[in-house]
């Protein structure tokens, strides 16, 4: 059956069930992100922040991709693991703050994106210095050429 938009009624009932889950991957993020920020846990470094959060249609679960600024691996794994240990009072608290049928299991993973992203900034940055030297020395090259052919 067609609709005006030109879609049927399933592929837009689809979209429209993205849409939701979207949403609802968003507010849990959000509030994720406000929870970790006031717990008080000094095992949990300041430099944490929720990047995505991908729960299953059902609620059950949601995957949790937490970055952690700090250049010690040591420091990134152990503030994971501490998010994971606190995963039912984070739970707790995430029920408290939004409405949603049912509050998933929280499975935190470490999103190394922004550490390779600085990584790779840092290579950009290393080469584009080596080929300013090399311009300076092309150049310096040149000019003694200039000076040597002069002279004679």
């Amino acid at each position: 059956m067609q609709h005006f938009g030109g879609r049927d009624s399933k592929s837009e009932r689809e979209l429209m069930a993205s849409v939701r889950y979207d949403r609802i991957n968003e507010e849990i993020k959000k509030a994720l992100s406000e929870i970790v920020r006031e717990m008080k846990d000094p095992r949990i470094s300041p430099m944490t922040t929720i990047m995505l959060v991908e729960a299953t249609n059902d609620l059950k679960l949601a995957k949790v991709r937490v970055s952690v600024y700090d250049k010690d691996d040591s420091v990134r794994k152990e503030t994971v693991a501490q998010l994971n240990r606190a995963e039912g009072f984070i739970a707790r608290e995430l029920g408290r703050r939004i409405d949603i049928r049912r509050i998933p299991t929280l499975k935190f993973t470490l999103d190394d994106s922004i550490e390779y992203s600085v990584h790779i900034s840092e290579i950009i940055n290393k080469l584009q210095t080596e080929r300013a030297q090399l311009d300076v020395n092309r150049n310096n090259a040149e000019e003694d050429k200039e000076n040597t052919q002069n002279e004679d």
